[in-house]
């Protein structure tokens, strides 16, 4: 893509940390379900009929007229691709871990600058996505009507006047969007704020998860906010709300991290710094730790008490410590004892470029 390799370049469009409030929201990302009218969901479909929908989208996006509109993007079809390459998609947040474990005929086609990614044949027919740096949910929302525009012209979409667009989820029903923000917020759960900041969630229609969606874990400090309802209510509407909320997140972020330097100044430094440390001179470190230091890591660069690194590097790190990316990167299999020495080598020489 744009003459450099995806599966071994861990940057994307969301990586790129600029935008508002970029020192806490991490992406916006906003996803629509679509299906094509008169056709089963994709768990009811034959491998056949599967292969019809992935022609058909292959041969829309290479229509004069769909570049024009949409932009360029390329097809892949997931069955030619070993399940390392399907996780640094998953990694690089371009597929779902869904659509990475699914059999027969899926594919995906990706936005040259990898700003959009349009899943085929996972839950729904179509899962049109944009992830974006920082807080840009309205730029997303446009870029991904745009796109569902654009293929709507050639595709006739499931759709009833009451209930709106149907999904193989009844929660997707609707408008079939998923807004969602990926937010660092290690100073409201070094204070203990979080439990109850994200307790009021679920009252007020979103929901929190980890880094990679439903069912993963919060590692790094990073929760992923959502909406929850996606009917009766429009698309625009859905977006304000969770704009709202989570700028008074942020909000709660910053007096959290104002609090720690109040109260815990020292405390705080030797966590980053030790964190620095840590990171900069290990020689073997899982994921799990590695996450937790360079959050630590981050919040120090935010809060001016480590000088001259850019905050970008933790964005980059967060796909490059991966371990479907490393042993891509390695180009072979690797134990877990051995991802833990790549992964240590591979953080000591990007802290040491920045």
């Amino acid at each position: 893509m744009t003459g450099r390799d995806i599966f071994s370049d861990a940057s994307s469009k969301w990586t790129e940390g600029v935008g508002p409030n970029a020192d806490i929201v991490i992406s916006s990302r906003v996803r629509l379900a679509r299906n094509i009218k008169n056709v089963p969901f994709p768990h009811m479909l034959s491998e056949d009929k599967e292969k019809e929908i992935l022609d058909s989208v292959k041969y829309i996006i290479n229509t004069p007229g769909f570049r024009e509109k949409a932009g360029n993007f390329n097809f892949i079809s997931l069955h030619v691709l070993s399940d390392l390459e399907k996780w640094v998609l998953v990694e690089k947040h371009l597929i779902s871990p869904q659509l990475a474990q699914s059999q027969g005929q899926k594919g995906v086609i990706i936005l040259e600058d990898e700003s959009v990614s349009v899943m085929i044949n996972e839950e729904d027919h179509l899962r049109i996505q944009c992830l974006l740096p920082a807080m840009q949910l309205n730029e997303a929302w446009t870029l991904t009507n745009k796109i569902d525009d654009a293929l709507e012209q050639s595709l006739d979409f499931a759709f009833h006047k009451e209930k709106g667009y149907l999904t193989s989820c009844p929660t997707n029903v609707g408008t079939g969007m998923r807004a969602s923000v990926m937010l660092h917020l290690p100073g409201l759960v070094l204070t203990r704020q979080g439990y109850q900041v994200f307790a009021t969630m679920t009252q007020i229609g979103l929901t929190v998860r980890g880094m990679y969606g439903e069912g993963s874990e919060a590692l790094g400090n990073l929760f992923q906010i959502s909406n929850q309802v996606t009917q009766g209510l429009t698309e625009e509407e859905i977006i304000s709300h969770l704009n709202s909320v989570t700028l008074q997140v942020v909000d709660q972020e910053r007096n959290a991290r104002q609090m720690l330097h109040q109260e815990a100044k020292e405390q705080l430094e030797d966590r980053v710094w030790r964190a620095y440390g840590v990171l900069s001179n290990a020689r073997s470190i899982s994921s799990q730790e590695a996450m937790e230091l360079l959050s630590e890591l981050r919040l120090g660069i935010d809060m001016k008490i480590i000088q001259d690194i850019d905050p970008k590097v933790f964005n980059k790190l967060m796909v490059s410590i991966q371990t479907s990316f490393l042993q891509k990167k390695i180009q072979t299999d690797m134990q877990s004892p051995q991802r833990d020495i790549i992964r240590a080598t591979t953080i000591r020489e990007i802290l040491s470029k920045v």
